[in-house]
């Protein structure tokens, strides 16, 4: 479930990521998140291999079991605010996170449709209308269970990476044939080097949004046959599979190739580049044209039209995969009290948290809605997950900083596991939170 975002979001999330001032920050922003999420990712592997019955409350399970294990009484009076807070933090991450990626949908819908009729869903109505139907969608399959959204989730990811990395290559291909085009990149090099440091903090608070979802296998802690040994595999295998092999190639080749090739029209000006990728509702949609046009014997509208297509796929299981993981804490919370106990009621046929997956499709549908009528709706809606999601990164760091911290005179606890690792979680995903606020 946490592999179903890299062919989507090099596509839906290029254009937030493409201001000019400090878009050459791209790849190396990427790369500073992947740090980040991989010390946070340690952590959850950590947790989750020291408390394998976490079961659906994942994060907000281990931020009460953490304080309970102590041998001293004192502690005990903040285990329920440790899990409160855990799980509003989480909420803010999960209740928001399927809403972008509802609005989306509805861009990306809206796009294609564009393409055959300009004059398609221009209105704002029309907009949210779309996003009112993708999310009964997902809200639909996720009610039937593990079983219905991992398969769905597998042929997906196997249809949309093959296909952004089939794009990635083309991207390459293009630029080393044609060397008379101005790039916005000189050479390699300077797609993978920062340019500039606040330029290169404002991208990685984009940047998180794309790594998200390798502690959702902790919430499958209940599902899973043997789960101190597959949940924390599970974590760090899948972010390092998106991260380190997929988004690593997929934004090197995406940066590599833009240059004055791809220009668009502002208001009578033609901007190229970066500023044209920010004006357009799909820029990576708008380079598979020019390459199947240029390396494809014309055929860029069919490129074009074919990894549109995928890229629906793949953010239909992305908020599925969202929505499902997200409705697991709310359960867990809804067992506890800490929500309505109404969160906590199951399905009579398929076992799921049907309430809680129609609340939450319903939120995604308004939050989708909202997102979608413009380019700053989105980043707004991007930044106040992202807080989210730093802030639960960051208190499960803590989290394992207090559970690990009785081990220190045990000589079968590595400190640099146990200590340093999540100092620096905490302080990065700290930090993030701050240049959050700060942009």
């Amino acid at each position: 479930m946490a592999l179903i975002a890299p062919g989507a979001f090099l596509w839906t999330t290029y254009q937030l990521q493409a201001p000019p001032d400090s878009a050459k920050n791209m790849w190396a922003a990427i790369a500073l998140a992947t740090v980040i999420a991989l010390l946070t990712a340690s952590c959850y592997a950590t947790l989750s291999k020291a408390y394998p019955d976490a079961g659906a409350g994942s994060s907000y399970y281990y931020a009460e079991a953490a304080i309970l294990a102590k041998e001293e009484h004192k502690h005990f009076r903040l285990a329920r605010l440790a899990k409160f807070v855990t799980g509003w933090a989480a909420h803010l991450y999960y209740w928001v996170y399927p809403g972008i990626m509802i609005s989306f949908m509805g861009t990306l819908v809206v796009y294609i449709g564009q393409l055959f009729n300009p004059n398609f869903a221009s209105g704002w109505f029309s907009k949210a209308l779309i996003c009112f139907i993708f999310a009964a969608l997902v809200g639909s399959i996720a009610v039937i269970g593990v079983t219905g959204s991992t398969l769905v989730n597998i042929v997906i990811n196997v249809v949309q990476i093959t296909s952004l990395v089939f794009l990635g290559l083309l991207m390459i291909v293009y630029r080393l044939g044609h060397p008379n085009v101005t790039y916005e990149h000189a050479n390699a090099l300077s797609v993978v080097v920062p340019h500039d440091l606040l330029g290169l903090i404002y991208q990685a608070t984009i940047a998180i949004l794309l790594l998200v979802g390798f502690e959702s296998a902790t919430a499958m802690a209940g599902e899973a046959v043997n789960p101190q040994r597959d949940i924390p595999g599970g974590v760090i295998l899948s972010l390092f599979i998106q991260a380190c092999i997929c988004y690593f190639f997929e934004y090197f080749a995406a940066n590599f190739f833009i240059g004055s090739q791809y220009t668009a029209t502002i208001d009578g000006k033609t901007v190229t580049g970066f500023a044209a990728a920010l004006s357009s509702g799909a820029p990576i949609g708008d380079i598979a044209k020019i390459l199947g046009d240029t390396l494809l014997f014309g055929n860029g509208f069919l490129l074009q039209i074919t990894i549109a297509s995928t890229v629906v796929m793949a953010l239909i299981g992305t908020a599925l995969s969202s929505l499902s993981t997200g409705v697991r804490i709310s359960y867990a919370m809804g067992n506890d009290r800490e929500l309505p106990a109404v969160f906590g009621f199951l399905h009579g046929r398929y076992n799921t948290p049907h309430i809680g997956i129609y609340f939450l499709a319903g939120l995604s549908a308004l939050i989708g809605a909202y997102a979608v009528q413009s380019v700053d709706n989105v980043t707004i809606v991007t930044l106040v997950s992202n807080i989210g999601t730093f802030m639960l990164y960051g208190i499960t760091c803590g989290v394992t900083l207090i559970a690990t911290l009785r081990h220190l005179l045990d000589e079968e606890h590595n400190p640099f596991k146990t200590i340093v690792i999540p100092l620096l979680g905490l302080a990065t995903n700290s930090f993030m939170v701050c240049g959050i606020f700060y942009y």
